[in-house]
């Protein structure tokens, strides 16, 4: 109960109440003696700071969990890597993010679903999910190139599929604001406005901490380049600056 309190928290913008039940959940898996749990909890404290501009706490804690909870088989494992992944990359340290993104790739191969695997929903780590966290990290790195460009086409269109069980509109939210920041690095301004048009469209209700965070990416870098006096670029900002009343505007 407390895992899930902590991820409702999050997503409704309270990441301190969110690391509370973060640390309770993590206190009755170390009682259970159930490592996957254990990690779980140790994810989910990465996934609270990383969102929060946190990335070396997120770092910490991807790292800790992995440690504390060596032999992991089922998904969780992926996790953990993806989460350093992108910690890493959001500190712009390059080497370290991309040794966590090979990992990853290299747990993803050994993958033994475990009990959490079974349960699915937030307990398991699909390779939809993996895929949208290893566009994010190169996003975050500053690559949009061809083959980036095209991982993050993929990405939305595996969260297409609403009625999918690995379905989830934060992540496709998500995955669709990597796919704007690709296509701004390319100098595609229009492209970027239809990539995230869907976001833009959330009902307010839905716009979660990530999502919220995602579209504010997307904002700044419309500051940058070429882009920067494009009327599209300049539309797109104003609207990204209201999409979220309770945060101070983007930086000009």
């Amino acid at each position: 109960m407390s895992w899930h309190m902590a991820k409702a928290c999050h997503d409704m913008g309270d990441p301190k109440n969110a690391m509370v039940q973060a640390r309770a959940a993590g206190v009755c898996a170390q009682q259970a003696e159930h490592p996957g749990l254990v990690a779980l909890t140790f994810g989910l404290k990465s996934l609270i700071t990383y969102w929060s501009n946190k990335g070396t706490e997120a770092l910490h804690y991807a790292r800790q969990g992995a440690a504390e909870c060596p032999g992991l088989r089922g998904t969780v494992a992926v996790w953990l890597a993806g989460l350093e992944a992108r910690a890493a990359a959001l500190l712009g340290d390059e080497e370290a993010a991309r040794a966590a993104i090979q990992r990853a790739q290299e747990l993803r191969e050994q993958v033994q679903h475990d009990d959490l695997d079974r349960l699915g929903g937030l307990l398991t780590f699909p390779e939809s999910k993996h895929l949208y966290y290893t566009v994010e990290s190169e996003v975050l790195l500053g690559y949009g190139n061809g083959r980036i460009a095209a991982l993050a086409e993929e990405a939305v269109e595996r969260f297409s599929d609403p009625d999918a069980p690995d379905w989830a509109f934060g992540d496709l939210a998500g995955a669709q604001c990597n796919l704007a920041l690709t296509r701004l690095y390319s100098g595609e301004v229009d492209g970027a406005a239809e990539a995230i048009r869907p976001v833009l469209d959330l009902a307010p209700a839905h716009r979660n901490r990530g999502i919220i965070v995602s579209a504010d990416r997307v904002g700044t870098a419309l500051l940058r380049g070429s882009a920067r006096d494009a009327v599209t670029a300049r539309d797109l900002r104003a609207e990204i600056e209201a999409y979220s009343p309770n945060r101070p505007a983007l930086p000009r």
